[in-house]
């Protein structure tokens, strides 16, 4: 843990004391070292499932793939920012990297606490980063509007979290995920404990976003810079998961009822979504939307609690991690050379950039689920866990994945294919920074084709 800790902390002063000429090329190649060591997490040895670093910060296998995404995403951030930033003052891009870091750094801490208040903080703390970098580096001039949403509907979520953890620490004696599980569960029966079950989940599932607290989502990632995009896409979306994971433990009798609503919420929205994404002109809202909808299927597949229910989720999660960020990836390097989001104005780009078609193409197929994907593994387990819960929701589930085909081929279909418009003829070729940057996001995802178990989870 601390060999990857103290140097992403290092990074900081090694932003700001680099070389102007070597500043992006070394702190890329610095945190692509750390986040190769940080593949040896998924290595996990000790019987109880936990490796320690002390009694704070612990991993296991449930936190330990998102731990190495996190780590993973950072290389990917930096090169995928470099072209935009080249204008900047030198100051704001040794800022910006800093930004990047200490963001890497509070989600190591937040994935990594074992005590829920100390992952609470971490959780809280994600948020000055990413909003500094929505409202300073935004492209459009709505970008301190998404900001205050983001700002706010995260902070109404998690105001009543904090609460609800005081309570839990007063009636338990303890908030350790160490001895949660072994504390005797609590009798909930009283209307205060339902209030205080939703106290506790509320905040997992603004973060995650379930549809009706989603708005925040789309107007964030479409203000906000490739950098932010690509973080708030693969690992802040996560927190929320992984968090319901965490406190889903102290919650029981109660959950087997009141998730009723959340579930059919969460798929009602992924057919929502998946409609409002068929309909989009802005490529940025459509990916975030497409979001919206997978982190749909992740919520109710925690919320049924089954252990493929679980897995699913956490499969879910990492795929959806890769495949989104790399999309978001995409629709940038069309953004900087055309200089429009609008998908009318940008089509036909395989007569100029055939080969980013063929990334296009992967992500697009990695998006809507194509076996042997660890995507569709995701899906699958969480589709049949809730097959099994009821019947009903394989009409939901499956119209679902039905309108994700669609919206999936529309993008690829819209943005490639078709006539070239007049106005695009001289655009820059792909650059080698780009195709560097899409291998980086599809080879994980290929490799764990191989070896699904590094990514199950608790059932590993």
């Amino acid at each position: 843990m601390l060999k990857i800790l103290i140097p992403t902390i290092m990074l900081i002063p090694t932003a700001w004391a680099a070389p102007v000429k070597g500043l992006w090329s070394i702190t890329l190649t610095y945190s692509l070292v750390i986040s190769f060591i940080s593949l040896s997490w998924l290595k996990t040895t000790a019987e109880t499932g936990w490796s320690f670093l002390n009694p704070y910060m612990a991993t296991d296998p449930l936190s330990t793939p998102l731990l190495t995404l996190t780590c993973w995403l950072l290389p990917l951030m930096i090169i995928a920012s470099q072209n935009h930033m080249t204008s900047e003052p030198i100051a704001r891009q040794r800022l910006y990297i800093t930004l990047l870091t200490s963001l890497q750094i509070f989600l190591i801490l937040a994935f990594s606490a074992t005590e829920l208040i100390m992952f609470y903080v971490m959780f809280e703390a994600t948020l000055i980063p990413t909003l500094v970098i929505i409202t300073r580096w935004g492209n459009q001039a709505e970008r301190l509007n998404a900001g205050t949403y983001f700002l706010f509907y995260t902070l109404a979520g998690s105001l009543p979290l904090l609460v609800a953890l005081l309570l839990a620490q007063n009636n338990l004696g303890t908030l350790s995920l160490l001895t949660l599980q072994y504390t005797p569960s609590i009798q909930l029966s009283t209307f205060a404990d339902k209030l205080w079950w939703a106290g506790c989940l509320l905040a997992f599932l603004v973060k995650m976003p379930l549809y009706g607290a989603h708005l925040w989502l789309p107007k964030a990632h479409v203000e906000a810079p490739i950098a932010g995009s690509m973080v708030l896409a693969a690992i802040l979306l996560k927190l929320g998961g992984y968090g319901m994971m965490r406190v889903m433990t102290m919650l029981e009798p109660l959950t087997k009822e009141l998730s009723y609503p959340f579930i059919i919420f969460a798929l009602w929205g992924l057919i929502m979504t998946g409609s409002i994404c068929l309909r989009q002109t802005d490529l940025k809202s459509l990916i975030a939307y497409s979001s919206v909808s997978h982190m749909g299927l992740v919520a109710a597949g925690i919320l049924i609690q089954t252990p493929w229910g679980f897995t699913g989720a956490l499969i879910l999660m990492i795929a959806h991690g890769l495949t989104s960020s790399a999309l978001f990836c995409l629709a940038n390097t069309n953004y900087e050379r055309t200089h429009s989001r609008t998908m009318v104005l940008a089509r036909g780009l395989q007569m100029i950039l055939p080969l980013t078609t063929a990334w296009w193409f992967t992500a697009s197929l990695a998006n809507l689920a194509l076996p042997p994907l660890p995507n569709l593994m995701g899906e699958l387990m969480i589709i049949t866990s809730l097959f099994n819960w009821s019947w009903w929701t394989i009409m939901l589930t499956g119209a679902g994945t039905l309108i994700t085909a669609s919206y999936s081929l529309y993008m690829f279909l819209m943005t490639q294919r078709g006539p070239l418009p007049t106005h695009i003829i001289a655009l820059d070729p792909a650059h080698s920074r780009e195709h560097l940057l899409m291998t980086l996001h599809f080879l994980p995802l290929l490799l764990l084709i191989t070896k699904p178990e590094l990514i199950w989870g608790w059932m590993a």
